[in-house]
């Protein structure tokens, strides 16, 4: 505590000359307590609620940049107000009365949260921003923004980091929050064997006696008929006395199978929200995040190998943090420099091979590009020229597109019928379109005349 004491008294200094005089003297200066040190978050401690907002909106990331200079692991500052600390403070003497000190830490992972899922360690894109946006609301305010907060979408996407982000933040503000993580099928093993050992009693002290419930892959309740009634049982009681809940799923409430209707009519009572997968730009600072996390060296490996690997593995967000990590275990491990080529040889076996016998027929390409330039009335010279007009760029970048759709080339391999263009030219003109089709009906309706002009069903 008092390392981070005086790394706080330097970093005022440093404030001191980069703010404004008035700023410094209303919102830094007052700001003297180290209040703890708990799970890499500093806690300041400030005099009221409006200082605290403003420090959070205007000048927190500011501070953490400060902080990140002092300390080797990744520690971020919180802001708390003085009233905040006096209460845990007496909550504390009064849980220490009941319970030895040693047992706070064991009653704060009582939850089986991941203390690495916060907030400020998921990152946001248009994939997930609904999604971010209710559960740090839900956070806020459990129990009465959004309850169930119901969270779907497919494996790897995120919705557990999110979901345990709204306990560990509800921790975060008051320890003594009774906040429990639950993999459905765990609920449903838990339930079969206390069930058939009668022991109902300690079934219900540990589902219902809780403040927030975390539910992961609710879709594994079907066809557990007896498990799903305790399960809407337990989701009754706990709405009733407004605890929060969120649930997980692989898809929407409505898409659920063999779980009885009364159960999944409830899940829509709250919020629904669903993570689709990240887009190009997005992946990249999924990226960029997970190698600040990995190595404080955050220029160790180059944008173009960052985007290669972002281009290629597009599915979840699991296997391109596993790509990363086999990049940079092989070229650490065998001392080579972090390049496109190196990462292509370190990520062969995990590159799904693309069946060839679907394009390798130039006709095929060359057809696609003579439906494109006919329809958008330039020449097909131009098509794959180097001109820069909107009159060519947008109907280039739709035929990259499309040979990427229909035919799933390489991006290197779409840069060659384009006068070789950069695989990084080809991936971005394919993200912008994929953007265009989510964003303007008419683009996505002439890129739907273009794929049956060009042969897909």
């Amino acid at each position: 505590m008092e390392k981070f004491t005086q790394i706080w008294e330097e970093i005022k200094i440093k404030l001191e000359e980069d703010l404004d005089n008035q700023v410094f003297a209303e919102l830094i200066n007052p700001v003297e307590t180290v209040f703890k040190v708990v799970n890499n978050y500093v806690y300041l401690v400030v005099p009221n609620d409006f200082v605290k907002k403003r420090i959070e909106l205007l000048y927190l990331n500011k501070l953490n940049r400060y902080l990140s200079s002092y300390v080797e692991e990744t520690h971020k500052f919180k802001i708390i107000t003085i009233e905040q600390a006096e209460k845990e403070l007496q909550d504390k003497k009064d849980f220490v009365i009941n319970e030895p000190e040693s047992d706070i830490n064991s009653k704060y992972l009582k939850g089986n949260l991941n203390l690495s899922y916060s907030f400020d360690s998921f990152v946001v894109g248009n994939s997930n921003r609904l999604a971010y946006t209710s559960a740090t609301k839900v956070a806020d305010q459990p129990g009465i923004v959004a309850n169930p907060l119901y969270i779907f979408g497919d494996v790897g996407l995120g919705k557990t980091h999110l979901m345990q982000c709204v306990g560990n933040y509800i921790l975060e503000g008051d320890i003594n929050k009774k906040v429990l993580y639950i993999k459905t099928d765990q609920f449903v093993e838990e339930y079969v064997r206390l069930a058939s050992k009668r022991k109902f009693d300690e079934f219900n002290e540990k589902y219902r006696d809780v403040d927030v419930l975390l539910v992961d892959d609710i879709q594994f309740l079907a066809k557990k008929d007896k498990s799903q009634l305790e399960f809407f049982k337990l989701f009754e009681h706990l709405h009733g006395q407004q605890k929060q809940i969120v649930i997980t799923s692989d898809r929407s409430a409505s898409d659920l199978k063999d779980i009885m209707s009364r159960l999944t009519s409830r899940f829509e009572w709250g919020v629904t929200v669903d993570i689709n997968r990240p887009d190009l730009e997005h992946r990249i600072k999924i990226l960029e995040k997970k190698l600040t996390a990995e190595t404080s060296d955050k220029d160790l490996i180059p944008k173009d190998v960052i985007e290669y690997i972002a281009s290629v593995f597009d599915n979840n967000v699991r296997e391109l943090e596993g790509a990363l990590k086999r990049v940079m275990f092989y070229c650490t491990a065998f001392n080579i420099d972090f390049t496109v080529k190196n990462a292509e040889i370190a990520l062969h076996s995990l590159i799904k091979p693309k069946s060839t016998d679907k394009y390798m027929n130039n006709d095929k390409i060359n057809n696609v590009l003579s439906v494109v330039s006919d329809y958008y009335r330039i020449s097909t010279a131009d098509l794959v020229s180097k001109k820069r007009t909107r009159k060519h760029v947008f109907p280039r970048q739709v035929a990259m597109y499309l040979i990427k759709q229909i035919y799933d080339l390489p991006y290197k391999k779409i840069g060659t019928f384009f006068n070789n263009r950069d695989h990084s030219t080809v991936m971005h003109s394919v993200e912008k379109i994929n953007n265009e089709i989510q964003m303007d009906i008419n683009v996505k309706k002439d890129v739907e005349k273009l794929k049956i002009k060009c042969g897909e069903n």
